[in-house]
């Protein structure tokens, strides 16, 4: 009886949970990679901008201290996004990221389930520009939701970012 074998879906989103057990945030525990010709191409966890301190260093969580919502007011948060820092990644290694896929998989800190770990509008556009081409995200039900990139393009040609159907918080 030969074993089951994961899909490459499932592959991929596995690293990218194994990522996610690096971030920093008391909130969330993102892990994102960025996959190229089927070879991983860049990582990135949600994460303190490098040599500065991260929430677990300073003891708390600064949008907390301040009751911010979820999903609100990212600019005062102390980290990175997992997508962004796939995306820094990559470019400080030089490696292009076109045709690319990035597989995104979340959870909150202190469960075990994973969430909708859909990217938030900066990243979102920040991975048109990059030009990748679909974001394979872990989902609440412990499945998957599959988006191209080319349909959000497309969506916020007929209508406007604010419209967009999937959006993280």
């Amino acid at each position: 009886m030969t074993p089951k074998r994961k899909s490459k879906h499932e592959y991929y989103l596995g690293i990218a949970k194994e990522v996610a057990r690096r971030s920093t945030c008391f909130r969330r525990s993102i892990g994102a990679i960025i996959i190229r010709d089927d070879q991983i191409i860049s990582t990135g966890y949600v994460g303190a901008p490098r040599k500065t301190k991260d929430s677990f260093e300073h003891g708390s969580c600064l949008r907390d201290k301040l009751n911010i919502p979820h999903g609100q007011r990212y600019e005062l948060c102390r980290s990175v996004h997992a997508e962004q820092n796939a995306i820094i990644n990559a470019a400080r290694a030089g490696v292009s990221l076109l045709g690319g896929d990035m597989y995104i998989y979340g959870k909150a800190c202190g469960e075990e389930k994973p969430i909708d770990a859909f990217p938030c509008f900066i990243c979102k556009k920040m991975i048109i520009n990059a030009g990748i081409d679909r974001v394979i995200c872990s989902t609440a039900d412990g499945k998957m939701e599959i988006f191209r990139i080319a349909d959000w393009i497309k969506d916020w040609q007929e209508g406007d970012i604010i419209d967009d159907e999937h959006q993280y918080g």
